[in-house]
């Protein structure tokens, strides 16, 4: 359960819809009786297709979701179909064919890097940021969820976590951190660490989680060695430049979690709409 409200789908629906279609209206085809099925042209993960079947359905067609959000898809496999006049069915299809070409892509791109990261280390998280298109977030943050993700943060008000540009309006950031735990004591309390050396002085401090900002795999591993033999209830993050390559690098050196915005940014999957007269 993900929640995506339909006014946020409505919207998208009169972003390209506006009134009518004109081209229907013009070869007056409107009432005509179809049917378009859905399918990958590759092997992917499948996501949006719950979004997709919601936008048919509020054009007034009927969906039949057949491969839910999350489902190994093969190439032709059909994950949705939607029956119903073709002014209902060309209202939307694009639009609906868009929502899960770009969810599926994010989606396999996630599965891909969990894939690689828990080959080598299999209690590996791999977490995704809030650094997606401005306006996507429903849909990009339901989509990695499908391909596996955890969610490294939804906004900024749903954990705490410090970063270098923080610390410049801070005189003595090290004494803050028990202060701002004893604030929010059921939230962790998480930095962002340039080095091994700062790392570890923010967990000395207090600190429950440390990311990792563009360690090299060698440093990353030395410096989790090290904080668990000191801080072995830390929970320790590596960002910046991780994705499906070098994964299983980055998870060979023991950290937890792997940060990543990479999978928002790549090709969508190719989602062909097969029309035919019902």
């Amino acid at each position: 359960m993900f929640y995506i409200s339909d006014r946020y789908l409505e919207e998208l629906i009169q972003e390209d819809l506006q009134h009518m279609d004109l081209t229907v209206m013009a070869m007056g085809i409107e009432e005509a009786p179809g049917v378009v099925e859905c399918s990958p042209k590759n092997d992917c993960v499948a996501a949006g297709v719950e979004e997709a079947a919601r936008i048919f359905e509020k054009c007034g067609a009927k969906a039949e979701i057949k491969r839910a959000s999350g489902s190994a898809l093969r190439a032709g496999e059909v994950c949705l179909s939607a029956r119903g006049a073709a002014g209902a069915l060309h209202a939307c299809y694009k639009l609906a064919q868009n929502v899960m070409e770009y969810s599926c892509g994010i989606a396999t791109r996630t599965a891909k890097m969990l894939e690689a990261a828990r080959a080598v280390n299999p209690k590996i998280h791999v977490a995704v940021t809030r650094k997606h298109f401005p306006g996507a977030k429903a849909l990009s943050l339901k989509a990695a969820l499908a391909g596996g993700a955890s969610l490294h943060r939804l906004g900024l008000s749903d954990s705490i976590l410090v970063f270098a540009q923080h610390r410049v309006f801070s005189d003595d950031f090290f004494s803050l951190i028990p202060q701002m735990a004893a604030a929010f004591p059921e939230k962790k309390i998480e930095a962002e660490a340039e080095d091994a050396y700062e790392a570890l002085s923010f967990l000395r401090a207090g600190a429950d989680v440390v990311q990792c900002e563009r360690f090299s795999p060698a440093e990353l591993e030395a410096f989790v060695k090290e904080a668990r033999e000191k801080f072995p209830r830390a929970i320790i993050a590596a960002a910046g430049g991780i994705n499906a390559s070098n994964a299983a690098e980055y998870a060979a050196a023991g950290v937890d979690i792997l940060v990543t915005s990479w999978v928002y940014f790549g090709k969508p999957e190719d989602i062909k709409m097969k029309f035919n007269r019902a």
